[in-house]
């Protein structure tokens, strides 16, 4: 009898063993990839799914390589440790997938340790879609490789998420956004998407084609939502409050104003909000070529500057002359008796824009995931 107890106990020990052995690697199909919460960083080359009920600490670059599949279910939440900036950062290759599969009530949150601006680097995902700037760039953070010839790329699904405290610091002419595009095409779904209190850009476009619906970008560093390189794609619904430098940048390529294909930008249903922060390059930045760009129904509160675009940008001032920014409604509030949309000539100015919805006050679609 004391044989078969002690055989029967070693059996339950060694059963219990291999049940919790199953359990911790549940989540870990990643061709040799193992998910450590508490250390997450390295290659993903297979398939990996995150788990809610985990805290994941990210201590370095985490990168989805080419081939591969991340997927983040409703509710996760990844924090960068504190000390590590500009080595912590999310990284898709072209290629790759990543899965955000968030939702109002239980949006993916990734933040930081130290809950300061720039403590760390943020999403980044590269895709095949066509830039002017060339099919196999290197991207200025995470050097990833980007742009090709499908603007209808897919690389995944990007739906209620909140990115925070991001923009670490290479130099002052390289740094790291909330949430970074670089060619990823119209296959994407990118869409209720938030950066609050980050370094830099809250999000931004290099590129590509996407079609970006319900952005929220709060107290960015610098420009709140850019777009460069001959994006092609559109953002429908934006909610821009404490803007630093402009609320919206368009850009068509900062080496060759003239690029093609030239960036062709569809915006609409925006609000901005300066809430103190400066705002010293307007509403609209018209840069570096500007492109063919359209806004609809935006709404600005305490905003000084419609549109500024330099004197010396002689493609950008080219293209306005030939018509190629439209602006079809444009609502100021709160604005100083000196308004001015900066020497451009616009009508329709005042006729009754609500932007993102709710005029000043933050939209429904925002509510209670996106701050």
């Amino acid at each position: 009898m004391k044989t078969l107890n002690l055989s029967l106990t070693i059996f339950t020990a060694f059963l219990a063993l291999n049940c919790s052995i199953e359990e911790s690697t549940t989540e870990n199909t990643g061709a040799g990839f193992q998910v450590n919460a508490g250390d997450l960083q390295g290659n993903i080359n297979g398939s990996v799914s995150l788990n809610a009920s985990e805290t994941y600490i990210l201590t370095g670059a985490l990168i989805v390589k080419e081939g591969a599949v991340l997927t983040i279910p409703a509710g996760t939440t990844i924090t960068a440790a504190a000390g590590t900036s500009t080595s912590a950062y999310i990284g898709v290759e072209r290629g790759a997938k990543i899965y955000i599969n968030g939702t109002a009530a239980a949006p993916v949150v990734m933040t930081s340790e130290t809950q300061e601006a720039g403590s760390w680097g943020g999403l980044a995902i590269a895709g095949y879609g066509i830039t002017n700037a060339g099919t196999n760039v290197t991207s200025e953070v995470g050097d990833l490789t980007y742009g090709g010839t499908d603007n209808t790329d897919n690389s995944g699904v990007v739906t209620y998420l909140r990115v925070e405290y991001t923009g670490a610091t290479f130099t002052n002419d390289k740094e790291f956004n909330g949430v970074t595009l670089f060619g990823v095409g119209s296959g994407t779904t990118f869409s209720n998407v938030s950066s609050v209190n980050g370094g830099d850009d809250g999000i931004e476009f290099f590129g590509g084609a996407v079609n970006a619906k319900n952005l929220v970008s709060i107290n960015s560093g610098d420009d709140s939502i850019d777009f460069a390189d001959g994006f092609s794609g559109s953002i429908d619904g934006a909610y821009i409050k404490g803007i630093t430098k402009a609320g919206i940048e368009g850009s068509n390529n900062g080496d060759n104003g003239d690029a093609t294909p030239v960036t062709s930008a569809t915006v609409s249903n925006v609000t901005m909000i300066v809430d103190g922060l400066g705002n010293s390059e307007g509403a609209i930045y018209y840069k570096e070529g500007g492109g063919n760009s359209s806004y609809t129904n935006i709404y600005v509160d305490g905003i000084s500057l419609g549109v500024k675009i330099k004197s010396t940008d002689v493609a950008a001032n080219t293209r306005l002359a030939n018509g190629d920014l439209v602006i079809n409604n444009f609502n100021y509030t709160n604005a100083p008796s000196d308004w001015s949309w900066g020497g451009y000539e616009y009508e329709g100015l005042n006729s009754g824009a609500t932007g993102a919805g709710n005029g000043a006050d933050i939209p429904n679609w925002a509510s209670g995931w996106s701050e």
